[in-house]
């Protein structure tokens, strides 16, 4: 309750501070050195939304490394990642051979291939398993939609650790980011707003411990696990800020953190 309080005193002050940081943080110059900027290669809405699924998958370690291997695995489709998804049999499959990233090997890459590949001739594709799970319980249920549908196709069990759960309490930071940017409007042209079906006031705020002790440092977040019902308290404390688009503000704390505001 005292940190509710605290939070609303600030208020004006402190959303002041993130509409400037906005002006700084929130530009086209911000995907050159992002993961963002591997999807921002395509023009096809099914290339995108496939590329930035598993670019945001990838999306764990050094910046600079994600991308490099996010471009691999994309010259590795032939940079047509919805053709060779839906096309591409056996034989063509060995072009996967040998990638991996970090604990992210070969067989982890061809599972995720083969059940993207379900979704898009089966079941609608990404935006549609992502949307039917958001009408049924926001964006748990988008990403709890997302998990199951992709491990209802065969699998080993190691690739389960590379799709968040949050089932199991996990922020899901990587699968809100992709929501973020399938779903936010294009105005700066930095996310993608290809998917109609879903409101950006119903996202959650993509959280990981950097962004976590931002949020902490500025009074926007108590809990101290970075897990799914942090996440939750961090969008609601934005929602203050501005209900119609909260997790815009996701920029932000990312920007504060890269630039170690708040270092000692």
């Amino acid at each position: 309750m005292g940190a509710f309080f605290i939070l609303y005193a600030m208020l004006p002050e402190l959303k002041d501070f993130f509409e400037e940081m906005m002006i700084k943080y929130y530009s086209f110059d911000f995907i050159i050195n992002d993961p963002i900027s591997i999807p921002h290669q395509y023009k096809i809405k099914e290339d995108i939304e496939i590329s930035g699924f598993l670019t945001a998958i990838l999306s764990w370690g050094q910046r600079r490394m994600i991308i490099k291997k996010s471009v691999e695995l994309m010259e590795r489709m032939d940079n047509q990642p919805y053709e060779f998804i839906t096309q591409s049999g056996k034989h063509d499959l060995k072009s996967i051979q040998g990638f991996n990233y970090r604990t992210f090997n070969e067989t982890d890459c061809l599972t995720i291939i083969n059940s993207l590949k379900m979704i898009y001739v089966n079941d609608g594709g990404l935006e549609k398993v992502f949307t039917d799970g958001f009408h049924s319980d926001g964006a748990f249920g988008a990403i709890v939609n997302a998990y199951q549908k992709i491990f209802s196709y065969p699998h080993i069990s190691r690739t389960r650790k590379h799709i968040a759960n949050p089932m199991a309490g996990s922020a899901a930071k990587r699968l809100n980011m992709y929501l973020r940017w399938m779903v936010r409007d294009n105005e700066k042209e930095v996310d993608f707003g290809i998917w109609k079906q879903i409101s950006p006031s119903q996202l959650i705020c993509p959280l990981d411990v950097h962004s976590g002790n931002t949020a902490r440092k500025l009074g926007l977040l108590t809990r101290p696990a970075n897990d799914w019902k942090a996440a939750n308290e961090l969008t609601a404390n934005l929602r203050i800020f501005d209900s119609n688009d909260p997790i815009k503000y996701d920029f932000v704390l990312f920007g504060l953190g890269i630039d170690g505001y708040f270092k000692g």
